[in-house]
């Protein structure tokens, strides 16, 4: 943001899943390599790109919009800190830009960590956006300077990469933790505008990465625990009739 600013078997009475991409499931405390079967996987990921094609083409519309009008859409519709009437602001600001400049550096990695941030479950991505612009939003109304406007993607860029970093460990994918290792040492240059800096609102970005890590903690995946094995089965003789006996009396 700127600111102007499968199948089941059983085992020893453990039960255990195998799905057709060789997941086991039914453990808590078991990791995963794929996280999915490939064709569910795969399936996600198209309507990913398509939801990420759609909204970067919203953004980009806006944006001719807004440049034919002098960037009037971004000075009403951003946020104007501790305004009390600029709260709603809050969800419009991360779909106007200050130039094309700024709609196109954010509009690379808004792509790609989207993608990757919705790839495995569109509907969990919906709720982990919704939570993004609002930490991010609210981080700039509370903290921006006083008689800015703040506006501008990156908040979300940076909620979905913090996201995308943590999600592996919080739902137990190793390829996950692979992709966000792999994406925090691509883009680790992105950390440096999370320091003070004029005309960079800075503050929008670390409230969208602390929303990040917040979704994955809140949107992790619950797996249910293993059944408890049962305990195991003991005989014993009192209250028996044996041959020769009668209840009360001992055996000759």
């Amino acid at each position: 943001m700127v600111s102007s600013g499968g199948r089941g078997a059983t085992d020893s009475g453990a039960v255990r899943q195998v799905t057709p991409a060789g997941r086991r499931g039914g453990s808590g405390g078991r990791w995963d390599l794929a996280g999915g079967d490939a064709e569910s996987v795969l399936a996600e990921a198209r309507k990913a790109f398509f939801i990420m094609a759609g909204f970067l083409a919203v953004i980009w519309v806006l944006q001719i919009a807004n440049w034919a009008d002098h960037y009037r859409i971004t000075l009403d519709y951003g946020i104007r800190p501790r305004d009390i009437a600029s709260l709603p602001e809050v969800i419009s600001a991360p779909l106007l830009h200050f130039s094309w400049a700024h709609i196109e550096g954010n509009s690379g990695p808004l792509f790609i960590f989207g993608f990757l941030a919705a790839y495995r479950g569109v509907r969990k991505f919906i709720w982990v956006t919704i939570l993004i612009i609002f930490t991010s939003g609210l981080a700039a109304w509370l903290a921006e300077p006083a008689n800015t406007v703040g506006a501008g993607a990156s908040g979300l860029v940076f909620g979905y990469f913090g996201y995308i970093m943590v999600r592996g460990f919080f739902d137990r994918h190793l390829i996950d933790i692979v992709i966000g290792a792999i994406m925090a040492l691509c883009f680790a240059y992105q950390f440096s505008v999370l320091l003070p800096r004029a005309g960079i609102g800075w503050q929008a970005h670390i409230g969208g990465l602390a929303g990040g890590v917040a979704a994955g903690w809140i949107f992790r995946e619950r797996r249910p625990k293993a059944p408890a094995k049962p305990a195991p089965a003991t005989t014993s003789t009192a209250g028996l009739n044996l041959p020769g006996t009668q209840p009360g009396r001992p055996a000759p």
